[in-house]
């Protein structure tokens, strides 16, 4: 046996730096404590931690979601950006349990690395905090998982978990939509964190000066804007008008994802031109000569969440919205489906 194979190994060695998780915990402390809630009943660093159903609920009913940031990871490495991808990470769950009318309570992250960048990672958890703090929720917990060899160096990758509360007599499927009901689109930051595989493409392809200026910002900034959250503005707006149906716009764009909250037999009809469309997605269709329909298929195109009300109720639930700070349009209504017509349709 070689005096190399002698020398005691620890789990440094095999590339585990115990030390750097622990700072990257009490690095992040600060930062979860500012998004506390009463319920909250254990701090960070258990082995579980604890949260009390708000006492406010007369028949709770728990809501869950889980989802990732995709890759918009790969640009966050390539341009060295990670103060911004944990908001995409929260606002992907928060947004998901909010279209059911649920108040989000707790979210919880996982982030996976070969080896631990403590500095990367405090962004990353920074972003986390910020994001559970324009919803509302607290961020009670998570995971730091380093498994050298699992991925290239300077990469990570990242997923999340929230848990909300509706009353039961108030969750929100859609089952009350009919026609004539009118849509509501908020407008979207960005292309949020959807797409991304295309846009990395596009931006293969055309190589375009990342850093050059783009309506008064460096390009680099509108493409990794984060991801909206609507959280804060449609719980007030829930609260004094009925909504009959959410659609978070994520994967699959306006077309795929209006539909999952319709019942049968009818078709969400948009009218083009009636939202302000961001400059960056008609930059992507030029750039990437994508057609129309698959720019509706992929990308949210400005428009980041569908509210389904009552036609009487639109002019108000508006103003409420803009109250609250969002931009938001009537973009459309709801009719009947005529044979062989798609679920949502713009035109």
């Amino acid at each position: 046996m070689s005096q190399t194979e002698k020398t005691p190994l620890s789990y440094r060695d095999a590339g585990v730096d115990i030390d750097a998780g622990d700072r990257l915990v009490e690095n992040i402390k600060p930062f979860a404590r500012r998004t506390l809630r009463p319920e909250v009943l254990a701090s960070i660093g258990g082995f579980g931690a604890l949260f009390e159903v708000p006492k406010n609920y007369r028949n709770p009913v728990l809501v869950s979601g889980t989802d990732g940031v995709g890759t918009k990871l790969k640009l966050a490495f390539q341009l060295n950006r990670h103060d911004t991808v944990g908001i995409d990470l929260v606002a992907m769950s928060v947004n998901d349990i909010l279209v059911q009318g649920a108040e989000p309570l707790f979210f919880l992250d996982y982030f996976a690395c070969g080896k631990l960048d403590v500095a990367a990672a405090t962004d990353v958890v920074k972003g986390i905090a910020r994001g559970c703090e324009l919803a509302g929720c607290a961020l009670i917990g998570g995971e730091t998982a380093e498994m050298p060899g699992m991925y290239p160096e300077g990469e990570y990758d990242l997923a999340g978990f929230a848990v909300g509360v509706v009353e039961k007599d108030r969750i929100i499927d859609g089952s009350a939509i009919r026609e004539g009901d009118a849509l509501l689109g908020l407008a979207s930051s960005g292309a949020h964190s959807n797409g991304y595989s295309l846009i990395r493409k596009i931006i293969e392809r055309g190589r375009p000066d990342l850093s050059a200026d783009f309506h008064g910002r460096p390009l680099k900034d509108v493409i990794m804007e984060p991801t909206r959250i609507y959280v804060k503005p449609m719980l007030g707006l829930m609260k004094g008008i009925p909504v009959k149906g959410l659609a978070h716009i994520t994967g699959g764009g306006l077309l795929e994802n209006i539909p999952r909250v319709l019942p049968q037999g009818l078709t969400a009809a948009l009218a083009r031109g009636s939202w302000e469309t961001p400059p960056l997605f008609a930059w992507l269709q030029d750039q990437g000569k994508v057609a129309e329909s698959e720019m509706h298929r992929v990308f949210n195109c400005g428009i980041g969440m569908v509210v389904v009300v009552a036609k009487e109720h639109a002019k108000a639930a508006l103003d409420h919205l803009a109250s609250a700070g969002e931009h938001a349009w009537e973009i459309g209504a709801i009719r009947k489906r005529r044979d062989g017509e798609a679920a949502t349709t713009v035109g």
